[in-house]
C-alpha cells in the first residue's frame, strides 16, 4: 500500500497564522502538525508516502523531512496548484500509486487511540473496494456522514446533510483500492467546481464494496483547521504526553518500533534536535529499547 498526505490549502480559517507557513507545519504541541498524519502512515506499515502541497509550500515540507530515508521511508513531493478536490490526489499521485492500493490522509487531522495501530493494520490488508473510518460527533451537519444498517454494513453517504441520518462523521482517512485512480479521473467537478470525496465514496458504496469502520470509544479525532481546534488539539497533546510520559506522533519513535530504523539511528536523529525536550524523548526511547 501507498501512501498520500494532502497538505495543500491557503488554511484561509486560520489566517494571519498562516499567511508565512503552511496550516500543516504549525506546531500541535512541541512538534510539526504533519508529524500526526505521517506516524499514521507509519503506523499502517506504509513507507513509500507522497506529500501534495502548493507549490510555495512543498520546499519547506522538503527541508522538514528531506527524502525520508532518515526514518526509513520513502518521501516524494508533488504540487497541486490550486485546492480543486480531495480526489486530484489520486490524478497528481497515479505514478505514485502505481498498480498498488493507496492511504489518503489529509495533512490537518489527529488522531489518537489506544490498539490504533491494530485497527490500521487489520484494515490495511487486502484492500477491496474502499474503507472509510467514521467518528462519533456533535454536529454531524458540518461533515460527510455515514449511515449503517442494523446489519452492521454501510448503506448512506451524504455530504453536509441538513438532517443527518446519523451522527457518524467520515474522517480524513480513506484506504482505497487501485480503482480509485480511474474513478478520480473520471470524476466530474460538483457545483463548487471541486471534485468530491463523497462521490468517489458513493462510487464504491453503489458496488457493494465501501466499508464504515467506527471509531468510537478509546479513540480521539481532532480536526485542527480552526484557532480554537488548533488550541484545543495542542492542549490535548499536551496533557496526553504530561500525564504519561509518552510523545504521541513521534516519527522517530514509530520508526523505531515498526522497524524502519535501529536504535543507533534513532539516537542520532534525537541528538540532532539538541537540548529540546523532544529530542532527549527520542534519545530516552533509542537508550531503553536498546538496553531492552
Amino acid at each position: 500500500m501507498k501512501g498520500i498526505i494532502l497538505a495543500g490549502g491557503s488554511g484561509t480559517r486560520l489566517q494571519p497564522l498562516t499567511l508565512a507557513v503552511s496550516k500543516q507545519l504549525l506546531p500541535v504541541g512541541d512538534k510539526p502538525m504533519i508529524y500526526y498524519p505521517l506516524s499514521v502512515l507509519m503506523l499502517t506499515g506504509i513507507r513509500d508516502i507522497l506529500i501534495i502541497s502548493t507549490p510555495v509550500d512543498l520546499p519547506q515540507f522538503k527541508r522538514l523531512l528531506g527524502d525520508g530515508s532518515q526514518l526509513g521511508l520513502r518521501i516524494e513531493y508533488s504540487e497541486q496548484a490550486q485546492p480543486n478536490g480531495l480526489p486530484e490526489a489520486f490524478v497528481i499521485g497515479a505514478d505514485h500509486i502505481g498498480d498498488d492500493s493507496v492511504a489518503l490522509i489529509l495533512g490537518d487531522n489527529i488522531f489518537h487511540g489506544h490498539h490504533f495501530y491494530s485497527v490500521l493494520a487489520e484494515n490495511s490488508r487486502n484492500v477491496n473496494g474502499c474503507v472509510l473510518f467514521g467518528y462519533p460527533v456533535q454536529d454531524p451537519e458540518r461533515y460527510g456522514v455515514g449511515e449503517v444498517g442494523p446489519d452492521g454494513k454501510l448503506v448512506s453517504i451524504e455530504e453536509k446533510p441538513a438532517k443527518p441520518r446519523s451522527n457518524t462523521a467520515i474522517t480524513g482517512l480513506y484506504f482505497y483500492d487501485n480503482a480509485v485512480v480511474d474513478v478520480a479521473k473520471n470524476l466530474k467537478p460538483s457545483a463548487r467546481g471541486e471534485l468530491e470525496i463523497t462521490d468517489v465514496n458513493r462510487w464504491y458504496l453503489e458496488r457493494g464494496t465501501a466499508r464504515l469502520v467506527n471509531l468510537g470509544r478509546g479513540f480521539a479525532w481532532l480536526d485542527t483547521g480552526t484557532p480554537d481546534s488548533l488550541l484545543q488539539a495542542g492542549q490535548y497533546v499536551g496533557t496526553l504526553e504530561e500525564r504519561q510520559g509518552v510523545r504521541i506522533a513521534c516519527v522517530e519513535e514509530v520508526a523505531l518500533r515498526m522497524g524502519y530504523i535501529d536504535s543507533e539511528d534513532c539516537y542520532r536523529l534525537g541528538a540532532r534536535l539538541g537540548k529540546s525536550r523532544y529530542g532527549e524523548y527520542v534519545m530516552a526511547i533509542a537508550q531503553e529499547l536498546t538496553a531492552v
